[in-house]
């Protein structure tokens, strides 16, 4: 069992090179801030772990585990990690961090996502990203291959299922307004029309074939940490606090699976089976699996990647919420709404919130640790004690879920 003693998260509305900030200065800043939420010092931390994609693309910035001896004096020695899974970096940095406390080397882990993304322009940060993609093999008659990767899938349930546009459409709209609750979304303050939200190709034009403008995931500069520890560790924590044990968030579980690379390998591998992509519904069992879960009814809310509205409509169906294919019957009765039966990205997710790559995972694991104590705000779930995070690298090749509880 591992445990999250709290976390902290940057702002993802801010543009660090406008704001005179390096890589370094935002590390240091998330870091910092997390310390000081949990009342951690420096000296308190035995090993460090970075989730990051493309810091070497974006800002010429590898090895930013050494970021973490820039911070304060008492990391100097210890020892660090940086790990890339593209949009699932940050939580295969948390599984790495886990399993060395599971493991009995250390007691507790600093685990930092970070990307930096808006120092350049859209079409080189759209360049950059197309490195999660099978390089000089998939989307070369593309301009931005991630939105013309979901758009593909669009087709394939259009093809397996049917798929009306306007379900999609919805689950930006709601995801846009769940931004407006969070002070750290990116789109916190955007302002929409009665015509956002349609096909409307003024107000909402199309960036590859199916995927439109509202459909996509935010190009975000942003950080998160979060604190892991040991029970042994966690006991101490809670007692120098005068807290229980048991109001600690805790990783319940996990699932990690990966898939072949190319986008159509999967599509092709997975004919004629339930799912369109059976290692995201693998991932999300296992998870389940290890804690406990018999039910989705278990489950209070989801922090799911929707880098664009497409991917959090095939997560659906692969939670289990729906059958598959019919993802839609929860959004028509809003089920995936706050207030709802299961609560969707309530912090807004990659779409309102933003999507620094690197960092999302984190952020997740973070938002989910806050649902369960208490602490989202005014974006809290009502009675949560269980949230699920569905992290995505690629087009699924990586895919990691963790179960988060107290």
């Amino acid at each position: 069992m591992t445990y999250i003693l709290g976390g902290w998260q940057t702002d993802f509305a801010a543009n660090w090179t406008r704001q005179g900030m390096e890589m370094a200065d935002a590390f240091a800043q998330v870091v910092r801030h997390g310390l000081d939420a949990t009342g951690l010092e420096p000296k308190d931390i035995d090993c460090g772990h970075v989730g990051n994609f493309v810091g070497d693309l974006f800002a010429g910035q590898g090895l930013l585990g050494g970021f973490f001896g820039l911070v304060h004096p008492d990391f100097d020695g210890m020892p660090t990690a940086r790990h890339e899974a593209a949009c699932a970096s940050g939580s295969v940095a948390i599984l790495a961090a886990a399993a060395e406390i599971e493991a009995g080397r250390y007691d507790l882990a600093c685990v930092v996502g970070i990307e930096q993304m808006r120092n350049v322009s859209g079409h080189q940060a759209a360049q950059n990203l197309a490195a999660a993609a099978w390089a000089g093999h998939e989307y070369l008659d593309s301009q931005f291959a991630w939105p013309r990767a979901f758009s593909d899938l669009a087709d394939e349930y259009d093809r397996r299922y049917g798929l009306k546009p306007e379900h999609v459409l919805r689950i930006s709209e709601i995801n846009f307004a769940n931004g407006r609750r969070n002070p750290n979304a990116q789109t916190r303050q955007w302002a929409f029309n009665d015509k956002s939200f349609t096909l409307d190709d003024d107000a909402n034009p199309v960036i590859e074939g199916r995927t439109r403008k509202q459909d996509c995931g935010q190009v975000t500069d942003g950080a998160a940490v979060i604190f892991l520890a040991s029970p042994r560790r966690a006991a101490e924590y809670a007692q120098a606090r005068g807290l229980s044990l048991d109001t600690l968030a805790r990783i319940k579980g996990w699932g990690h699976r990966s898939a072949p690379i190319p986008y159509a390998d999967k599509i092709r591998n997975s004919q004629g089976q339930s799912y369109v992509f059976p290692q995201v519904r693998r991932a999300i069992e296992d998870a389940h699996r290890r804690a406990g879960i018999t039910d989705l009814s278990q489950i209070h809310a989801v922090e799911t990647h929707d880098c664009f509205a497409m991917t959090e409509y095939m997560a659906i169906d692969h939670l289990g919420l729906t059958a598959p294919g019919e993802s839609w019957k929860a959004i028509e009765s809003g089920a995936i709404e706050m207030g709802g039966a299961l609560p969707i990205n309530p912090s807004g997710g990659l779409i309102g919130l933003g999507h620094p790559v690197g960092a999302t995972g984190v952020r997740m694991a973070l938002d989910a640790c806050k649902q369960v104590t208490g602490q989202a705000g005014d974006y809290q779930v009502d009675g949560a004690k269980l949230c699920q995070t569905l992290n995505i690298g690629g087009s699924t090749t990586t895919t990691v879920s963790l179960v988060i509880g107290v």
